[in-house]
């Protein structure tokens, strides 16, 4: 269980960095990992994924949210 609470750890840290670049190098080191089981590795890859996915949505709604500020009233500011 040592070694399942170390991947839960480096997670737990990847998803709080909020980095993408990490978290993926995380997904491809976790596909390659043989000392977790294959439910133990899904869900700490699922982690990961979900993370990835509402970074992405959330960047998305933060540039709009910019451009929107930047066209007030129809103009540029």
């Amino acid at each position: 269980m040592a070694h399942l609470d170390d991947v839960i750890a480096r997670v737990d840290a990847a998803v709080e960095e909020s980095v993408i670049t990490h978290m993926n190098e995380l997904l491809v080191e976790l596909s390659e990992d043989t000392a977790l089981s294959r439910e133990d590795r899904y869900t700490q890859q699922q982690r990961l994924r979900n993370t990835i996915a509402h970074h992405g949505k959330q960047h998305k709604e933060e540039a709009e949210a910019r451009h929107e500020n930047l066209i007030k009233g129809g103009t540029i500011v």
